[in-house]
């Protein structure tokens, strides 16, 4: 018998991840925040759940998709909580980026219920989640990687085992400081070639054929383009996430100079009203240094 599968979040990442599984034809038990947002992807097979607890009692396997850690430990170890409904056996898949030393605490308290936990955050952004083309990156133990990994291969394109319970979020601190750098780093070159007078869309077309090209300024080209800033990835998640890396850093004691900076830079849109703008914003901080906004000439 095909395993049940509860979800946890249906957000701008979560409600696309859902339904990708519910075409494969899983049958799923949903919770949310909002229960309309669930009820509105609900379908035949779907059951939506009013806590997190009734999701854990009647699923095998749980994926949560949450915004920060506070959110998942509440969820998942907070009153009416997966862990007050969780059977031996089962299996949580924490989907959300998070600390991941918050996620080994978690992990710690399942496996004291008997289950066991992933830590499986993902890249990719919305439109990775609406395709089926998201990178996953996965902590925790071979077996239960091998359990999930069909699941994972519905919502992904790219599937890592990358270590043990906690290696995953390391990893997505890891490729949320390349994304943070390069989205700020483009955000120069635009700004310096535009107000010297070249069309940004030439720039990119020229960047994107040699080294310099790279999928986030492929994915995020419009959105520098058009100023069509409606988020796929909000600025204050990103701020978030850099947060999570820069206090890895002190964990282990590497430094991260330029993280730093660009976490301030994200700080700072955040004070200025826009962190619920789509991270490409960070040009808009480019281009008022700048006095310039790009495609507008000299």
């Amino acid at each position: 018998m095909a395993e049940k599968i509860g979800f946890v979040g249906l957000g701008i990442m979560g409600r696309p991840m859902a339904k990708n599984l519910m075409e494969a034809g899983y049958e799923l038990v949903l919770y949310n925040r909002t229960k309309e947002k669930a009820e509105e992807i609900a379908a035949d097979g779907t059951t939506v759940a009013g806590s997190p607890r009734e999701v854990a009692e009647s699923c095998d396997i749980v994926i949560t998709m949450l915004p920060d850690s506070p959110d998942v430990e509440a969820v998942v170890a907070g009153e009416y909580g997966i862990l007050e409904g969780i059977k031996e056996g089962s299996l949580v898949v924490d989907m959300s980026t998070i600390s991941p030393v918050a996620t080994k605490e978690l992990a710690a308290k399942v496996g004291e219920r008997g289950a066991s936990m992933l830590d499986a955050p993902v890249s990719g952004g919305d439109v990775g989640a609406q395709g089926g083309t998201l990178s996953i990156m996965v902590g925790g133990s071979e077996e239960d990687f091998e359990r999930a990994k069909p699941l994972f291969e519905v919502m992904g394109g790219t599937v890592t085992h990358v270590g043990p319970v906690g290696a995953g979020q390391v990893v997505k601190a890891a490729n949320q400081i390349v994304v943070a750098l390069t989205i700020e780093a483009v955000s120069e070159a635009l700004v310096l070639g535009s107000k010297a007078g070249v069309a940004p869309e030439k720039i990119l077309d020229v960047l994107d054929g040699g080294l310099a090209g790279n999928k986030v300024m492929e994915a995020k080209r419009e959105k520098f383009l058009h100023h069509s800033f409606d988020p796929g990835f909000k600025i204050e998640l990103h701020h978030k996430d850099l947060g999570i890396a820069l206090a890895a850093g002190r964990e282990y004691g590497v430094s991260l100079p330029v993280t730093a900076i660009v976490d301030q830079m994200l700080e700072e849109l955040k004070a200025k009203g826009r962190g619920d703008r789509d991270h490409s914003a960070l040009l808009t901080l480019i281009e008022e240094g700048a006095q310039h906004r790009i495609g507008e000439g000299g």
